[in-house]
């Protein structure tokens, strides 16, 4: 269904190829994973599928690329469109209408199908990815989850033969992602759609993918195998593959179940040990903050005689807000301690990214109070709340507006009043390799959330928010960013990150609170809340339960 014959891309300004001798075939009916570091190509193989590289994204393409039988290099996106549907990392980039119902019926439109089939598809759609709720709400209005399924479902109305995703469930709750795996193996398995998608959180796909297609470095030409085969030698695995590789299971197990069928001498092994503040089913408390001359090592080069203000960071009281018909929160109660980091929870639109905006002072309480910092943050000037709470938004282009990554960190600098170089020594640290021309638009959606975090991180808040903060990371850009953070948590910055991403709340977090339907329904130490929730434990947890351990990490401790 998808041929591509010796493939390379090279865009223009840009010394070395973004693609190099990619040559395999996507035989039709099946559902192939692209995995790989962040970088290596991924999103632009993605898009000589649907013809926009080289068509929209200009730079050279050598090679061919044919799709039901049709060259990429001679048909238009526009000519493609009624057999390849394409979703890429940012939802609002796609959208053309105002409401659901619209934009799931646009692309049938845009075929000149009949009114009678548009009902029909859009009926099915949304039933299939659970939007029937939502058919009449504004688009704006929509959580950054159920953006992406509308997403999702605007390319599936058409019944395109062949679907390319890239980071198709980035946003999602862990229950609405397999909601939208389901549906998308329900497509290959019962109307025979090739799918090929790209996935960081390969945890969540890999059991559903029939092959793998492993780019595995900048410029190298890709691998395609089994997936068994390609976890042996892959650099990215999801902590299930990891735990098998530190167990020494061969082959290696795919899914938790497989792990759970080989643990039991691991679990034996493991029975008379327990991670740090299991025995008193706790997890570990915050750190003590750090003096500050003793800074972390991304603000070493900052000034030395500006600490960051101490005391509670945040209090939020009976909080309740709503927005337009939404009652988004409701009776939130939550103290944030310094040096604590918080993991936010809950299903789209639970009201995560609400909490966090009253926090900031994006939104006004209809009822309680929000302290941040030591201030009322939605009646403090931006100037005076930088420097007491900093938010990166689900959406990096919020904070991001200059031309290129060196004045973006300058400018963040000077708003901060931090010494020269601060924020760059922090993209270096999160980011190598990005260069100082380099234009924000032009970085991956995972590399533009990393500038807006060095960005805020710049200004030092003693309370630092992030929503969605892995969207677009591999597994290395991860454990950077965690690095990071533990290191600012040692410091004593509070963090309060909102996320669906189970297993950075089980490798960070001290607490986690579950939202539903905007209110607190769990508020505990991390173990104790991830390891009895079914759709919120993290891999390791599922495969050693009942004993307490949550990540790789601390079973290669135990085992020394």
């Amino acid at each position: 269904m998808i041929r591509f014959e010796n493939v390379s891309v090279t865009y223009e300004g840009v010394p070395e190829p973004a693609l190099r001798g990619v040559d395999f075939t996507v035989p039709e009916g099946e559902l192939v994973l692209l995995a790989g570091p962040s970088g290596v190509g991924k999103s632009t193989l993605l898009g000589t599928v649907s013809g926009l590289v080289p068509h929209f994204t200009g730079g050279t393409l050598s090679g061919r690329v044919t799709v039901a039988g049709r060259d990429t290099r001679t048909h238009k996106p526009r000519e493609l469109s009624d057999v390849v549907g394409t979703v890429g990392q940012d939802p609002l980039a796609h959208f053309v209408t105002d409401t659901v119902e619209e934009e799931l019926a646009y692309g049938m439109e845009s075929l000149g199908l009949p009114p009678a089939v548009m009902r029909r598809r859009v009926e099915e759609t949304l039933d299939l990815l659970g939007l029937a709720a939502l058919r009449d709400r504004p688009l704006a209005t929509l959580s950054g989850g159920q953006r992406q399924r509308v997403a999702i479902g605007s390319v599936l109305t058409p019944h395109p033969s062949v679907l390319v995703l890239d980071e198709p469930t980035s946003a999602l709750d862990p229950a609405a992602a397999e909601e939208v795996l389901a549906v998308l193996l329900r497509l290959v398995h019962d109307l025979g759609t090739t799918v090929l998608l790209a996935e960081h959180r390969l945890e969540r796909v890999l059991q559903y993918a029939d092959q793998v297609a492993l780019l595995p470095a900048p410029g190298a030409a890709p691998v395609l195998g089994p997936p068994a085969e390609i976890m042996a030698v892959s650099p990215v695995f999801p902590p299930v593959v990891g735990l098998g590789r530190l167990a020494g299971w061969s082959p290696l197990p795919l899914t938790v179940r497989d792990a759970r069928r080989r643990a039991c001498g691991l679990r034996e092994r493991l029975a008379d040990r327990e991670p740090d503040g299991a025995a008193a089913g706790t997890a570990p408390a915050p750190p003590a903050p750090r003096s500050p001359s003793r800074p972390p090592w991304w603000r070493r080069r900052g000034p030395a005689d500006a600490p960051s203000p101490v005391g509670a960071p945040a209090e939020v009281v009976g909080l309740a807000v709503r927005r337009g018909r939404v009652q988004a929160l409701r009776h939130v109660d939550l103290a944030i301690a310094p040096g604590e980091t918080i993991a936010l929870m809950g299903r789209n639109g639970a009201g995560k990214s609400t909490l966090l905006s009253a926090l900031v002072g994006l939104v006004e309480p209809s009822a309680g109070t929000v302290r941040a910092g030591g201030a009322v943050p939605h009646r403090t000037a931006p100037r005076d709340l930088v420097r007491r709470v900093g938010l990166v938004p689900q959406e990096p282009r919020d904070l991001l507006y200059a031309e290129t990554v060196a004045a973006e960190c300058a400018a963040a600098d000077r708003d901060a009043q931090a010494a020269p170089g601060t924020c760059r020594a922090l993209v270096s640290g999160l980011l190598p390799g990005i260069a100082d021309d380099t234009h924000p638009r032009d970085l991956s959606e995972g590399q533009r959330l990393t500038l807006a975090l060095a960005v805020v991180l710049t200004a030092r808040p003693p309370l630092l928010l992030l929503d969605e903060p892995t969207r677009g990371l591999d597994y290395a850009a991860k454990a950077r960013l965690v690095a990071v953070l533990k290191e600012s948590a040692a410091a004593g910055h509070a963090i309060v990150l909102a996320t669906h991403d189970v297993e950075l709340a089980a490798e960070l977090a001290h607490r986690v609170v579950l939202l539903a339907e905007g209110e607190v329904i769990a508020d505990g130490p991390t173990a104790e809340v991830v390891v009895s929730s079914p759709s919120f434990a993290p891999q390791v947890a599922k495969v050693l339960a009942p004993q307490p351990w949550l990540t790789v990490a601390q079973v290669r401790e135990a085992l020394g």
